[in-house]
C-alpha cells in the first residue's frame, strides 16, 4: 500500500519515493507542467502498474524513477538515497548499480548470445568472467531459457526475448524492475506468460514498478496508479 505524505527524509523501507515532485519542461515562451507536485511511496515488494493517457505524465514519471532525467524541483529517494540533484555520471552509477530496465523493444544487442546480453551488465560492474557467467546461468535457468544459452536474440521468440530481458535486468540484484510497456510488442498468451513471470518475482520479493497503457495488464500488477494532467488522479492497492 503506498501513502501519498510528505516525507524529508529517506526511508529505507521504500523502494521509491517522491516528495512534491514537479517537471516543468520549456516549449518557447511557454511552459509545460509534465509533472506538477507528485507525492507517492512504493514500498519494497510491491507490484505497481501506472496508467493515463498520453500526455498524462506517465512517460515523464517514468524517465525520473530510472534516473533518466531530474526533477526541476523536488526530491525522489531511491532506496532511502536522495537521487533528485544527482549530476549525470551518479545517475548512471545509480542506474547501473540499483536499477533494472525491462523494455517494449527488448534492447538486446543481437551479435552476443542469450548468455552473453544477461551477463553484460555485470561487465560494466567489473565482475570476473567466471562470476559473470555462473550469475547469467542461474537468471537464465529461472526464467526458462535453460536450453537457449547459446542462441542469438533472432534465434528467439519475442516472448524469449523479453525473457532474456527480464534475466539482464535481474543480473544486478535490483532495487527495483521498471518495465515499460513489457508486453507491448508480444501477442496475448504470450503476454499473459511474462505478466506471470512478474508476478512470480513479485512472490518472491521484487518490487515491480510498470508502464502500461493497456487496462488488462495493468489488472495483474498489485496496486495501479493513474496520471492525468501531470497528478495522480488516482490510486488503487
Amino acid at each position: 500500500m503506498s501513502e501519498s505524505k510528505d516525507t524529508t527524509a529517506g526511508d529505507a523501507e521504500y523502494a521509491v519515493q517522491f516528495v512534491d515532485i514537479r517537471k516543468i519542461y520549456k516549449m518557447g515562451a511557454s511552459e509545460v507542467h509534465a509533472l506538477d507536485g507528485v507525492s507517492v511511496n512504493f514500498k519494497k515488494g510491491s507490484f505497481w502498474a501506472i496508467m493515463g493517457p498520453s500526455g498524462s505524465g506517465k512517460s515523464t514519471m517514468l524517465n525520473l524513477l530510472g534516473c533518466l532525467d531530474r526533477p526541476t524541483s523536488g526530491k525522489y529517494f531511491l532506496n532511502g538515497k536522495d537521487v533528485s540533484r544527482m549530476n549525470d555520471d551518479e545517475l548512471s552509477d545509480i542506474r547501473l548499480k540499483y536499477l533494472g530496465f525491462i523494455f517494449q523493444s527488448f534492447n538486446l544487442i543481437p551479435q552476443l548470445s542469450v548468455e552473453e546480453n544477461i551477463a553484460l551488465p555485470l561487465y560494466y560492474l567489473g565482475w570476473s568472467t567466471q562470476r559473470r557467467l555462473e550469475r547469467a546461468r542461474e537468471l537464465g535457468e529461472m526464467v526458462g531459457l535453460k536450453a537457449r544459452m547459446n542462441h542469438k536474440p533472432s534465434e528467439l521468440s519475442g516472448g524469449q526475448q523479453q525473457r532474456v530481458a527480464i534475466a539482464r535486468a535481474l543480473s544486478n540484484d535490483p532495487v527495483f524492475l521498471l518495465a515499460d510497456e513489457p508486453t507491448g510488442n508480444l501477442d496475448t498468451a504470450t503476454s499473459i506468460e511474462i505478466i506471470e513471470l512478474l508476478q512470480q518475482l513479485n512472490r518472491e520479493g521484487k518490487t515491480i514498478i510498470m508502464v502500461t497503457h493497456e487496462p488488462d495488464i495493468a489488472q495483474h500488477a498489485k496496486s495501479q496508479l493513474v496520471m492525468r494532467d501531470g497528478r495522480i488522479q488516482n490510486m488503487e492497492g
